[in-house]
């Protein structure tokens, strides 16, 4: 479940730019992190899609958080780009996570849409490895 979680947190590092106030940056493009389990591709494309493995989720930024769509919540990372590297840390992860740039995004593949997002109150609980309540203390009624 964690391995699930790390690439979940992973996938979601696409944004395609920063507020307003600050620079410009791209963070579509694949990216690769090394993980306990092996090492892992998470490609982020500028529709709000990311994907790893056979998993989909939608992304949207926020100041300098990231925020990943997990069935019908919102985890919420910090996010720090510098060069081809982006950490990611908070919401679920027990440690700051950094990924590497190693190409462009690939196309979201024919027939895969875009998940839904969920409503902007229902925020995970962002307590490392722990999932199924939200910032209302609801259930989470996803299944992945």
């Amino acid at each position: 479940m964690r391995a699930l979680s790390l690439c979940s947190t992973l996938t979601l590092l696409a944004a395609s730019a920063l507020p307003a106030q600050k620079a410009k940056v791209q963070l579509g493009g694949t990216w690769k992190a090394e993980t306990p389990d092996g090492p892992r591709a998470v490609i982020i494309r500028t529709d709000s899609s990311a994907s790893y493995g056979d998993e989909t989720v939608r992304w949207r930024l926020q100041g300098d958080s990231i925020h990943i769509a997990f069935g019908d919540e919102w985890m919420v990372y910090k996010y720090q780009v510098k060069g081809s590297r982006l950490t990611l840390s908070g919401g679920d992860l027990d440690d700051p996570i950094t990924l590497k740039r190693t190409g462009p995004a690939t196309p979201l593949p024919k027939g895969v849409a875009v998940p839904p997002a969920p409503p902007a109150d229902r925020r995970g609980t962002g307590a490392p490895g722990v999932h199924g309540t939200t910032s209302k203390d609801k259930p989470n009624r996803s299944t992945g």
